[in-house]
């Protein structure tokens, strides 16, 4: 077994045993997709770290391992764009702790029929009550979009619709890793804008800082590479970036591992930034489509099953595996998607206990701060919080 995989496996182990069948055989046939030369081990799978998880039994949909995912088609205007990932028509790929609640059984599923249908007045009390107080956030680029950053994916004023300056054979092509190493250019252009310190958190970002504060937050799951979450004083260890991060950079030859504030200064002065002791081209450690997540991305195994409430604010959950966590929560406890339209499970298989706001996200997140009773919490945090960002500017 890879040792990758055998960290996995692990990890789902320690949820729960295997006690049925279903689980049984499950675990066989992850077996022996981790085998290297074993009879039954789908042909073309790849050993190590990108292995897929492939024959694990009904309802389990290959995926190319954890590296970041695409659409396999997109439009952007007139323009379709290839993006080279298959995907099996009607069917969705699955995380590591969708596997395992597969396997135990205790993942989501049915229509829920038969069961009164939640409210966000419901989700309120729940908290209220202390019967939710687990909570995991999935966050994506609309909770920065009133930062005054642009999303990716939104028709005219996304940054995949206006990409056309940076001369490059397709939007997506600027976080593509080897397109990268053949053109780094167009990427710290556009890092020069997206870097920290540009921007500030809104209201968004200090509800998951009040959320931490108020000890509810499990962990937060965010799509996003502006550090804004940092910057909102939300702990290192509340937070998983899974798209990576511009705080750190690494060297492509060496792969020594650098502050990314050390070439705050080469970004801002448009000079591609190279390695002090080889000269290699330095990268921040932002994950590109075909590269692998962050370690800490795998928490999601033994995060997910523990939450009892899960809220998925500002994203529209098509980027693979961090889309396929929406399901990977046990299927009793209440999602609330506050978002400007509705996307993943909550438009194709809604369940009773589904909250969805629809529309602007900040207005969103204030009607539940208000059911809450957070409001003058909240405001007091912004007041404070923007002094000191006030100060350190000054």
């Amino acid at each position: 077994m890879s040792p990758g995989l055998r960290v996995r496996v692990a990890a789902v182990r320690n949820v729960l045993p295997a006690a049925s069948l279903q689980g049984f055989t499950a675990w066989r046939n992850l077996w022996i997709c981790s085998q290297r030369n074993h009879p039954r081990r789908p042909f073309g799978s790849m050993w190590g770290r990108n292995l897929p998880l492939a024959s694990l039994g009904s309802g389990f949909i290959p995926t190319s391992g954890t590296s970041l995912q695409r659409e396999p088609l997109e439009y952007h205007g007139e323009m379709a764009v290839a993006c080279g990932a298959r995907r099996i028509q009607g069917a969705r790929p699955v995380s590591l702790s969708t596997v395992a609640m597969g396997i135990f059984g205790i993942g989501r599923g049915g229509d829920g029929s038969g069961n009164q249908k939640l409210t966000l007045q419901d989700v309120a009390e729940l908290i209220q009550k202390k019967e939710c107080h687990r909570m995991v956030v999935m966050a994506g680029a609309g909770i920065s979009t009133p930062s005054g950053i642009p999303d990716f994916r939104s028709p005219g004023s996304g940054l995949y619709s206006n990409l056309q300056q940076y001369n490059i054979p397709y939007p997506e092509a600027i976080f593509e890793i080897a397109y990268f190493f053949h053109n780094p250019k167009p990427f710290f252009t556009l890092a020069k804008e997206l870097y920290p310190g540009n921007y500030r958190p809104n209201y968004s970002h200090y509800f998951l800082r009040l959320l931490h504060d108020k000890g509810l937050l499990l962990r937060l799951y965010t799509q996003n590479i502006d550090g804004l979450e940092r910057v909102a004083g939300i702990p290192l260890d509340k937070l998983v970036e899974a798209h990576g991060t511009f705080a750190t950079a690494t060297c492509t030859v060496c792969r020594r591992s650098y502050p990314g504030e050390d070439f705050r200064g080469d970004v801002m002065a448009d000079k591609i930034p190279h390695c002090p002791v080889c000269s290699g081209l330095i990268k921040p450690d932002i994950v590109f489509f075909g590269e692998e997540l962050p370690h800490r991305f795998f928490l999601h195994v033994t995060d997910f099953p523990m939450a009892d409430v899960l809220f998925i604010i500002g994203t529209s959950l098509e980027v693979q595996p961090f889309a396929s966590l929406a399901d990977a929560v046990r299927s009793s406890i209440p999602r609330v998607l506050i978002n400007r339209d509705l996307v993943g499970p909550f438009a194709y298989q809604p369940q009773y206990n589904d909250v969805a706001l629809l529309g602007d996200v900040i207005s969103g997140v204030e009607k539940f701060v208000e059911l809450m009773g957070w409001k003058e919490e909240m405001q007091e945090l912004i007041r404070r919080e923007k002094e000191k960002l006030d100060a350190k500017d000054n």
